[in-house]
């Protein structure tokens, strides 16, 4: 064999990580093949590929039988005898037969059979890399566009960008830089096949890892996120550590932490609320920016009735519902609002303390009214 294609073989092994067995076995068993393929011969045979030399042989392997039926497979005991006469019936007698001219077909084999290793061994260590990054952020090149699907460069692989995927305030062109979240990993025989989200609540959470030191290392803790993509997102944070304002650090100085995300997702406003263990105190920061006079608690059926002015009703109820779907999306919990004139209405006194268990009468009996305004229950927890 060439030894330049001997030279080529070695250093292929060491940049891809093939180990010098498997090339081995691979090309051995591609030699066998070329070799009943090209010289029309059906009996069973044996490479020997000495890598250090470059030297290929082909031995015929048949069995020491009494009387021949195949001679391509079988010998008789008295022709094995006169190659070494220790042979015996059942034994196997291997005889050279490599062709004169086969060291071009081998080498040419050898070359198809390693040319195919390498690809697979490309794409079981892309998808290894890439597998390992699952609900992990990266930042991508757009390449090209189609009705299904936008095509992003993440360096040795492609990923896809599905329609249902991509924010709908984004129009996506060739060469953007776009920051994106793997959502899953498929093995294919073509390759990895990576799938990437902008939409997905996930990437909300990779940005502020990214843009807040205190979520990186654990001194402010995302608890939830509620996301309507490409129009407005809540996210709930808490610190242990009382001398750390974990919302503010979500904000940064002059606003510029949160900006920078903004910005990321093309404009999405975000509002940042602090966590609490207590519901009434965590619904009333989950419908910000709507001031709350009163949270009334249902623990039975985590259902809560908060009571607002009522110049802030629609601020607190928001755009086609917006900030009370989110809000209940963020605390898990159904949120029916009222604004302070149909509470007194109703016998509920907006201004006393918010309680649990405290549903009157008339609010029990017009709890499930479509006329006491939007109830959501949707939640979206953040693992």
């Amino acid at each position: 064999m060439n030894t330049q294609l001997l030279e080529a073989l070695a250093d292929l092994m060491r940049e891809k990580g093939i180990s010098k067995e498997v090339v081995m076995e691979a090309i051995e068993a591609a030699i066998v093949s070329a070799y009943k393929r090209n010289f029309g011969q059906a009996q069973n045979v044996r490479v020997d590929l000495n890598m250090d030399t470059g030297t290929i042989r082909v031995f015929a392997r048949k069995d020491v039988v009494e009387e021949v039926a195949d001679p391509r497979l079988e010998i008789s005991l008295e022709d094995a005898q006169r190659i070494n006469p220790n042979y015996q019936i059942g034994d196997v007698v291997e005889l050279e037969v490599t062709p004169r001219d086969f060291g071009r077909i081998a080498a040419q084999t050898a070359k198809q059979v390693v040319t195919q290793r390498v690809r697979e061994a490309e794409r079981s260590i892309i998808y290894a890399e890439f597998v390992d990054r699952e609900e992990d952020i990266m930042t991508g090149i757009v390449q090209r566009v189609d009705p299904r699907f936008v095509y992003v460069s993440l360096g040795k692989a492609e990923a896809l960008l599905p329609a249902n995927e991509q924010m709908p305030n984004e129009t996506y062109k060739p060469h953007d830089r776009l920051k994106v979240y793997i959502t899953k990993v498929e093995k294919t025989t073509k390759g990895p096949q990576i799938f990437v989200s902008r939409t997905h609540p996930g990437l909300l959470k990779r940005l502020f890892e990214l843009e807040v030191p205190e979520i990186y290392d654990g001194t402010v803790e995302i608890k939830s996120i509620a996301r309507e993509a490409g129009d407005r997102s809540k996210i709930s944070v808490h610190s242990d550590n009382p001398e750390v304002d974990p919302v503010g650090a979500c904000v940064g100085p002059r606003g510029q932490r949160v900006q920078a995300i903004v910005d990321e997702l093309n404009g999405e406003k975000i509002d940042i609320v602090r966590w609490s263990a207590d519901p009434v105190e965590f619904v009333a920061n989950a419908l910000s920016p709507a001031k709350v006079l009163r949270v009334i608690v249902n623990e039975e059926q985590k259902a809560t009735t908060v009571i607002v002015p009522d110049y802030q009703l629609s601020l607190a109820i928001g755009k086609r519902g917006q900030n009370a779907r989110l809000a209940a999306k963020l605390t898990g919990w159904k949120i029916d609002i009222k604004s302070e004139s149909e509470a007194r209405e109703m016998g509920i006194d907006p201004h006393a303390p918010s309680t649990s268990l405290d549903f009157s009468d008339a609010a029990a009996d017009n709890e499930n009214s479509e006329e006491n305004g939007p109830s959501f229950d949707q939640s979206a927890e953040i693992e």
